[in-house]
């Protein structure tokens, strides 16, 4: 297949081919997840298997490359993947410690908590990013996203501590935030 081939089976799927380097970028980072994931579950060098996981995984990245990914290739630049690296190292110690704290309250012989819904404001602009910050608030015990309104979020937390709408950010999603605007908003 030549390249002009290749460009009208593009204009025929409908990829915007006015914004055709983040269609193209996002269509590319699909395939090569999806690929990634075909193989690591295949574990097979077979030419049938390679053949099959670049068609299949073809078709499925060209149908649904615009619901898959935010950003496409850009999130596979090298200052990007330190900072996704650096995520999930808040991400981890955020979880270690909220670990500790839940187990801490539940091993005491005298259950003594505040829950409570708490919300707050966000600076994230996209809402993929929302969406990774209320999925990582909700992993981390003692925090639970209850719903996302525009820039609002709804947080059920096991133990209130904070009162104030800074305070509350502060202490819910101010790290994971300071991240996630680097990665996926700027």
């Amino acid at each position: 297949m030549d390249f002009n081939n290749f460009l009208l089976l593009f204009r025929l799927t409908n990829i915007d081919m006015e914004n055709r380097s983040s269609g193209l970028g996002k269509f590319l980072f699909t395939w090569v997840l999806l690929m990634l994931v075909w193989y690591a579950f295949t574990l097979s060098i077979q030419p049938a298997e390679i053949i099959a996981g670049l068609v299949v995984t073809f078709i499925v990245s060209w149908l649904n490359y615009n619901s898959f990914t935010c950003c496409g290739l850009r999130l596979l630049h090298p200052a990007k993947i330190v900072l996704i690296v650096q995520y999930f190292v808040v991400f981890i110690i955020a979880l270690i410690k909220s670990n500790f704290h839940v187990a801490a309250i539940v091993i005491k012989p005298k259950i003594n908590v505040n829950p409570g819904i708490v919300k707050f404001k966000t600076n994230l602009q996209s809402d993929f990013a929302k969406m990774v910050l209320a999925n990582s608030i909700t992993l981390t015990p003692g925090t639970l996203s209850v719903d996302v309104i525009e820039d609002v979020f709804y947080i059920h937390w096991l133990e209130v501590t904070e009162h104030s709408d800074e305070g509350i950010y502060q202490a819910i999603a101010a790290e994971f935030e300071s991240k996630l605007i680097k990665i996926f908003d700027k």
